[in-house]
């Protein structure tokens, strides 16, 4: 598994040199269609607690119940670097069901998952159905906070 060690978001933007600017194109679309989801470093779930450890970028925070009964906070947006590619992770909903495969060929993506897609460059990508996407999520989340609880809780 590819691991970032970065313990700042600082750090985790110098992480890979060759993809800063990769990040950097992706923030300024991000914070343009979705100005009301604050950027910040998401240290990963902490070991020993369900939910997943690896480190990303976050916009818009939320607080789900994990089995366990504790609560973690979790990005509505989170951007991930991987080895050979980035990743968009989105944690809200459309009509109850994942908003990401809405979007399947219009983004510009490498590999579509879930409710997540992929690419390794962000020239690559179509910028205005992206801003679409993120404006999309971040009206859904605006409007029912609750909506990224139910999704990662499965309910």
């Amino acid at each position: 598994m590819f691991r970032v060690t970065a313990d700042t978001l600082q750090a985790y933007l110098d992480f890979d040199p060759e993809r800063k600017h990769d990040l950097a194109g992706l923030h300024k679309l991000i914070v343009q269609a979705a100005p009301a989801l604050k950027r910040f470093f998401h240290r990963g779930t902490p070991a020993g607690e369900a939910g997943m450890r690896m480190k990303m970028i976050g916009y818009g925070k939320f607080r789900y119940a994990i089995k366990s009964g504790k609560t973690t906070e979790w990005p509505v947006i989170g951007v991930a670097l991987q080895k050979n590619y980035i990743s968009v992770y989105v944690a809200v909903t459309r009509q109850g069901a994942p908003i990401v495969p809405r979007y399947a060929g219009k983004l510009g993506e490498l590999r579509m998952g879930g409710n997540n897609f992929s690419f390794e460059r962000f020239d690559e990508l179509k910028p205005n159905a992206m801003s679409l996407l993120f404006a999309e999520v971040a009206d859904i989340f605006t409007s029912d906070p609750e909506n990224p609880v139910r999704y990662m809780q499965g309910s």
